[in-house]
């Protein structure tokens, strides 16, 4: 059974980096990855944008394709948005679907200060989104827990619909939502490290500028 990948973040704003290492894995998953705005972030401060200007840059930034589609559930749920709430539900709503949750190298190294972190994987595989030929360190505790149950073919990972750890290696690009709003709020032009669809309509990058 093909996959269903999940790809939380801010996305404050939706940036190409998101897009091109989403698309990446979605490619070597042969899978549609939903890309989840959080509500309330557990480990970052809270987005500049609004929930509903965040949602409508994904859709603008989403347009003209269905491999890479919007999950705003995190928005309509109140408090801290956990990822062990997200993948409950969908795995209620999908049964025995394999469920893969994409992270970040960086978000992935710090996964054992996350809600119930060990039981995410009774809901989902985690794809871990790696540079080519980076290795990063582990906290011991989270080496141990990923050594028993990291594969290397994407096909492991349709065989059960959870518990599995696998690599993905993508084309990582260093771009910062971080910059992108201080560029705006300067009134300067972010043109290509943002989708194209942002600049379409003028009101989208509102939240930004100053």
């Amino acid at each position: 059974m093909r996959p269903l990948a999940i790809f939380g973040g801010t996305f404050d704003p939706i940036h190409i980096g998101h897009l091109t290492v989403a698309w990446e894995a979605a490619e070597l998953l042969d899978a549609k990855v939903r890309l989840m705005p959080a509500n309330v972030p557990p480990h970052r401060s809270s987005p500049q944008a609004s929930p509903a200007e965040r949602v409508a840059m994904l859709r603008a930034a989403l347009a003209g394709q269905s491999r890479l589609v919007l999950d705003a559930r995190e928005l309509e749920r109140d408090g801290p948005s956990y990822t062990i709430d997200t993948l409950r539900e969908l795995r209620a709503e999908q049964g025995g679907r394999p469920l893969v949750l994409l992270l970040g190298a960086d978000a992935f190294a710090g996964l054992p200060g996350w809600n119930r972190w060990r039981e995410l994987f009774e809901f989902a595989h985690i794809g871990v989104l790696s540079r080519p030929g980076v290795d990063a360190l582990h906290p011991a505790e989270l080496a141990e827990e990923a050594a028993a149950r990291r594969v290397d073919d994407v096909a492991a990972l349709r065989a059960e619909p959870c518990g599995k750890l696998i690599e993905l290696a993508v084309t990582p690009l260093e771009v910062s939502a971080t910059r992108i709003r201080e560029l705006l709020a300067a009134g300067r032009d972010p043109r290509y490290l943002l989708p194209a669809g942002l600049f379409d309509d003028q009101a989208l990058l509102r939240p930004y500028r100053r």
